[in-house]
Parts: C-alpha cells; sequence; structure tokens
C-alpha cells in the first residue's frame, strides 16, 4: 500500500447513493476521501475502520461518519465475510430538506465537534434501523409510480434517526471501541486548523512539547503519512474544495497555506491530475 498519497473516491451527482456490498475476497483499500459525506453502517464481518488516524473496531450495526475530506480506511480480517451499507449525501439536497430549526447534517457536526465518528444504536433501535435501510433499498429498486420520491422519503427518515442517535450516544466513552493517540489525535487537529499558518515539524515539536525524530516516527506509525505528505495533502484537498466552491486559484493557494504558486500548481497537478480552474 502507498502510504504517501491519498486518492479520491467516488462522485455523486444524484440526492444520494447508496451500496449494499457483500465481500468475500481479499480487500486491501487504500487511504481516501471523497468530498461529500458518507455513512457507513458495519453489517457483519471482523474489520478496523481508520479515520484520520483513529480506530474504530466494529461491532454488527454500528454506524460511522465520515465527514467530507476526512482521510479514512478500512482495515478488512479476510477470514470473514466483509458486508455493509454505504450511503453517499448530496450537500444540497441535505440542505435543502433542512430548516432553521433542525439541520440533517447536524450528526456530521456533532461527530466533527466530539471528534468522534462511531454511532452504536442501542438494541432495541437496531431493527428499525434495518426496516429503514430494507425499505430504501426496496424503493430504489422499484419501477412503480414514484419509486424514487419514496426512497428519499425513506433515506431522509434515516437521516432523522441517525441525528437523534447521535444526539444521545456515549459510544465514546466504551475505550474498547476505538484506538487512538491523543498526542498525534491533538496535532491532526491542530493542522486541519491551521492549514493557512506555517507548519513545519520544527514548529509542531516545539508546539506540542516532543523530539522531531519522535513526531515523525509516532505519527506515521498512527495515521500511515509521513508529517509533511498529510499536510500537502490536507492543504490540496482543502484548495480544491475552496476552488470547486468559485475561490480564484492564486487566493485558494495563498488560504491553503501554500506560498509558492508554481509549487502549489505542480502539487496540484500530481494529486488530482489537472491543473485547478476556478469555476466560472
Amino acid at each position: 500500500m502507498n502510504t504517501q498519497s491519498t486518492d479520491k473516491r467516488g462522485y455523486l451527482n444524484e440526492d444520494f447513493r447508496l451500496f449494499h456490498i457483500k465481500d468475500k475476497i481479499a480487500l486491501d483499500v487504500d487511504y481516501h476521501y471523497h468530498e461529500f459525506d458518507k455513512i457507513v453502517v458495519f453489517i457483519s464481518g471482523k474489520v478496523n475502520y481508520i479515520i484520520e488516524g483513529k480506530s474504530y473496531f466494529l461491532k454488527p450495526w454500528d454506524i460511522l461518519l465520515v465527514n467530507h475530506n476526512q482521510i479514512h480506511r478500512p482495515v478488512i480480517d479476510t477470514g470473514e465475510p466483509y458486508e455493509r451499507i454505504i450511503l453517499w449525501m448530496n450537500t444540497d439536497f441535505i440542505k435543502s430538506n433542512s430548516t432553521k430549526d433542525y439541520d440533517l447534517s447536524e450528526c456530521f457536526k456533532t461527530a466533527a465537534s466530539r471528534n468522534f465518528s462511531l454511532v452504536r444504536p442501542e438494541s432495541s433501535k437496531r431493527p428499525e434501523i434495518m426496516k429503514i435501510l430494507s425499505a430504501t433499498e426496496e424503493a430504489l429498486r422499484s419501477r412503480e409510480f414514484a419509486g424514487e420520491l419514496l426512497s428519499r422519503t425513506y433515506f431522509l427518515q434515516f437521516l432523522i434517526e441517525i441525528n437523534r442517535m447521535t444526539e444521545r450516544d456515549n459510544t465514546q466513552s466504551d475505550a474498547s471501541s476505538f484506538k487512538s493517540d491523543p498526542k498525534v489525535e491533538g496535532i491532526i487537529a491542530y493542522i486541519n486548523s491551521n492549514l493557512k499558518e506555517e507548519l513545519t515539524l520544527d514548529s509542531l515539536s516545539q508546539k506540542f512539547f516532543i523530539s522531531k525524530s519522535y513526531l515523525m516516527h509516532r505519527f506515521k506509525a498512527v495515521t500511515g503519512f509521513p508529517v509533511h505528505s498529510y499536510i500537502q495533502q490536507k492543504r490540496l484537498i482543502l484548495a480544491a474544495d475552496l476552488i470547486k466552491n468559485g475561490m480564484p486559484v492564486s487566493k485558494a493557494c495563498a488560504e491553503s497555506g501554500y506560498c509558492d504558486y508554481t509549487a502549489f500548481l505542480k502539487a496540484f497537478k500530481k494529486m488530482f491530475g489537472t491543473t485547478p480552474k476556478t469555476k466560472t
């Protein structure tokens, strides 16, 4: 596995997409990210899911809330079939179905503020989740009148339930459900909040009172990335997001922490395979 590069995966033009997948063969999934929010409903298998350096040990019907641009990958034990339901969500669709009183993306915001992506539904709630997802799948397959509309209705019902569960979830208090390094976790949070600022091994080691050698070794052991590579890729992902939303390329370059415009263009093309273009 190449731990020094991250792929963007998937394109979403619909309101949402649902994938029900069961793999019985060996999978080695590289680190990747999406431009949209994603929900993973784990059904069966033996999987350790890594999101921004934090490992989650999944149990059947656990739910992962993966925010857009978060780097993640599943580590799969091939001894058991891996079954899951994956949902990709269009931001505009979520916004159009939210109001000033309730925001259907609140579950993702809560996950981000807690720095914890796992929701473990109460046993009494699992049959309801199963029923809604099954109905969504059936409606998506249906050729009957307004099947697509019905699928959106079920999907919105699912999102409402996820938001309710997230509000009262306390899985974070169960230390057996995840593994993290608090120091590296703090460094990751600092990097992602300060991409515009100077971020070097020297500045980070001084900020977090650790040696550069320990920082390099521990960061890569936890995240799979060298520090410099992680920073560069996060800056490029941010720049691509800013450009997609209409920011001029030169300003996006500066806002994502690049001082050298030529170096930015070269790095952008290397990561995305194309030069950046302002949306018109």
